[in-house]
Protein backbone atom coordinates (compact mmCIF):
# COMPACT_ATOMS: atom_id res chain seq x y z
CA UNK A 1 0.00 0.00 0.00
CA UNK A 2 2.75 2.38 0.52
CA UNK A 3 3.28 2.45 -3.25
CA UNK A 4 -0.41 2.64 -4.09
CA UNK A 5 -1.64 5.05 -6.45
CA UNK A 6 -4.44 5.96 -4.06
CA UNK A 7 -3.34 8.58 -1.84
CA UNK A 8 -5.70 7.40 1.30
CA UNK A 9 -3.96 3.77 1.04
CA UNK A 10 -0.26 5.48 0.95
CA UNK A 11 -1.29 7.16 4.11
CA UNK A 12 -2.12 4.60 6.19
CA UNK A 13 0.34 2.35 5.05
CA UNK A 14 2.59 5.09 6.66
CA UNK A 15 0.35 5.50 9.53
CA UNK A 16 1.14 1.91 10.23
CA UNK A 17 4.42 1.78 9.52
CA UNK A 18 4.96 4.85 12.01
CA UNK A 19 2.81 2.62 14.67
CA UNK A 20 4.65 -0.39 13.92
CA UNK A 21 8.18 0.03 12.69
CA UNK A 22 11.69 1.09 14.05
CA UNK A 23 13.53 3.47 13.68
CA UNK A 24 15.12 1.67 10.51
CA UNK A 25 11.96 2.67 8.52
CA UNK A 26 12.40 5.76 8.53
CA UNK A 27 13.85 6.00 5.12
CA UNK A 28 10.70 4.72 3.39
CA UNK A 29 8.78 7.45 5.64
CA UNK A 30 10.96 10.04 4.46
CA UNK A 31 10.69 9.31 0.96
CA UNK A 32 6.70 10.27 1.41
CA UNK A 33 8.18 14.24 2.46
CA UNK A 34 7.55 14.78 -0.96
CA UNK A 35 4.90 13.41 -1.98
CA UNK A 36 2.35 14.95 -4.63
CA UNK A 37 -0.56 14.57 -1.70
CA UNK A 38 -0.35 16.87 0.42
CA UNK A 39 -2.01 14.72 3.10
CA UNK A 40 0.42 12.18 2.61
CA UNK A 41 3.04 14.55 3.27
CA UNK A 42 1.54 15.59 6.53
CA UNK A 43 1.54 12.09 7.73
CA UNK A 44 4.31 10.89 6.58
CA UNK A 45 5.61 14.16 8.89
CA UNK A 46 4.04 12.97 11.72
CA UNK A 47 5.16 9.19 10.69
CA UNK A 48 8.56 10.17 11.32
CA UNK A 49 7.79 11.93 15.15
CA UNK A 50 6.35 9.25 15.85
CA UNK A 51 8.95 6.80 14.85
CA UNK A 52 11.80 8.69 16.24
CA UNK A 53 9.42 8.69 20.01
CA UNK A 54 9.99 5.10 20.43
CA UNK A 55 13.12 3.49 21.72
CA UNK A 56 11.89 0.14 21.50
CA UNK A 57 12.14 0.13 25.31
CA UNK A 58 8.37 0.97 27.37
CA UNK A 59 10.32 2.51 30.18
CA UNK A 60 12.53 4.78 28.08
CA UNK A 61 9.41 5.83 26.02
CA UNK A 62 7.33 6.66 29.41
CA UNK A 63 10.29 8.65 30.39
CA UNK A 64 10.51 10.68 26.96
CA UNK A 65 6.37 11.30 27.77
CA UNK A 66 6.84 12.20 31.31
CA UNK A 67 9.55 14.69 30.28
CA UNK A 68 7.66 16.25 27.55
CA UNK A 69 4.70 16.57 29.96
CA UNK A 70 7.14 18.46 32.20
CA UNK A 71 8.59 20.33 29.56
CA UNK A 72 4.88 21.46 28.07
CA UNK A 73 4.39 22.27 31.91
CA UNK A 74 6.98 24.86 31.87
CA UNK A 75 9.29 22.59 34.11
CA UNK A 76 12.47 22.70 32.55
CA UNK A 77 14.83 21.78 35.01
CA UNK A 78 12.58 18.57 35.59
CA UNK A 79 12.58 17.95 31.97
CA UNK A 80 16.02 18.20 31.79
CA UNK A 81 16.75 15.98 34.08
CA UNK A 82 14.22 13.22 32.98
CA UNK A 83 15.98 13.72 29.34
CA UNK A 84 19.10 13.06 31.06
CA UNK A 85 18.23 10.42 32.54
CA UNK A 86 17.05 8.61 28.91
CA UNK A 87 20.55 9.91 27.52
CA UNK A 88 22.16 7.99 30.54
CA UNK A 89 20.36 4.78 29.79
CA UNK A 90 19.82 4.89 26.12
CA UNK A 91 23.04 7.24 24.84
CA UNK A 92 22.24 5.53 20.94
CA UNK A 93 18.57 6.96 21.22
CA UNK A 94 18.35 10.18 19.57
CA UNK A 95 15.26 11.56 20.59
CA UNK A 96 16.13 11.64 23.88
CA UNK A 97 19.33 13.98 22.55
CA UNK A 98 16.39 16.18 21.06
CA UNK A 99 14.05 16.05 23.59
CA UNK A 100 16.70 17.52 25.90
CA UNK A 101 18.50 20.38 23.25
CA UNK A 102 14.71 21.64 23.08
CA UNK A 103 14.41 22.06 26.42
CA UNK A 104 17.78 23.75 27.23
CA UNK A 105 17.08 26.24 24.13
CA UNK A 106 13.49 27.06 26.40
CA UNK A 107 15.72 27.63 29.38
CA UNK A 108 18.17 29.65 27.24
CA UNK A 109 20.90 27.30 27.64
CA UNK A 110 22.15 27.73 23.56
CA UNK A 111 25.22 26.39 23.55
CA UNK A 112 24.33 22.84 25.74
CA UNK A 113 21.12 22.95 23.33
CA UNK A 114 24.07 22.92 20.49
CA UNK A 115 25.81 20.13 21.71
CA UNK A 116 23.04 18.10 22.30
CA UNK A 117 21.86 19.24 18.73
CA UNK A 118 25.24 17.59 17.43
CA UNK A 119 24.40 14.40 19.12
CA UNK A 120 21.14 14.17 17.39
CA UNK A 121 22.85 14.74 14.07
CA UNK A 122 25.57 12.18 14.66
CA UNK A 123 22.83 9.38 15.27
CA UNK A 124 19.96 10.70 12.87
CA UNK A 125 21.32 12.75 10.39
CA UNK A 126 18.00 13.29 8.51
CA UNK A 127 16.39 14.74 12.16
CA UNK A 128 14.94 17.84 10.29
CA UNK A 129 14.06 18.78 13.93
CA UNK A 130 17.31 19.06 15.13
CA UNK A 131 18.48 20.64 11.84
CA UNK A 132 15.92 23.34 12.16
CA UNK A 133 16.96 23.78 15.44
CA UNK A 134 20.14 24.89 14.67
CA UNK A 135 19.23 27.12 12.54
CA UNK A 136 16.90 28.37 15.78
CA UNK A 137 19.96 28.37 18.14
CA UNK A 138 22.34 30.13 15.54
CA UNK A 139 19.90 32.90 15.11
CA UNK A 140 19.34 33.64 18.56
CA UNK A 141 22.97 34.06 18.88
CA UNK A 142 22.89 36.30 15.79
CA UNK A 143 24.71 33.93 13.37
CA UNK A 144 22.30 34.72 10.58
CA UNK A 145 24.53 33.16 7.99
CA UNK A 146 24.71 29.76 9.87
CA UNK A 147 20.79 29.70 11.05
CA UNK A 148 19.83 29.77 7.09
CA UNK A 149 22.77 27.59 6.39
CA UNK A 150 20.56 25.17 8.88
CA UNK A 151 17.19 26.01 7.97
CA UNK A 152 18.16 25.00 4.43
CA UNK A 153 19.55 21.81 5.38
CA UNK A 154 15.92 20.88 7.04
CA UNK A 155 14.32 22.14 4.23
CA UNK A 156 16.23 19.74 1.81
CA UNK A 157 15.26 16.83 4.34
CA UNK A 158 11.91 17.97 4.84
CA UNK A 159 10.52 20.35 2.39
CA UNK A 160 7.10 20.82 3.91
CA UNK A 161 8.22 22.88 6.84
CA UNK A 162 6.89 26.49 6.33
CA UNK A 163 8.09 28.29 9.57
CA UNK A 164 11.66 27.62 8.51
CA UNK A 165 10.94 28.80 4.92
CA UNK A 166 9.50 32.25 6.81
CA UNK A 167 12.58 32.40 9.26
CA UNK A 168 15.00 32.31 6.15
CA UNK A 169 13.14 35.22 4.48
CA UNK A 170 12.87 36.78 7.29
CA UNK A 171 16.25 36.21 8.12
CA UNK A 172 17.57 37.02 4.29
CA UNK A 173 15.64 40.47 4.60
CA UNK A 174 17.34 41.07 8.43
CA UNK A 175 20.68 40.57 6.78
Amino acid sequence: AIDSAEPERRADAIRWIASHGTPDDAPVLQAHLTDASVEVREVAEAGLWQLWSHSGDEKIDALLARGVDEMRGGDLDAAVATFSSIIERRPDFAEGWNKRATALFLAGELRRSLADCNEVIKRNPAHFGALAGFGQIYFQLEQYERAISFWQRALQVNPNLTGVEISIKATEQLI
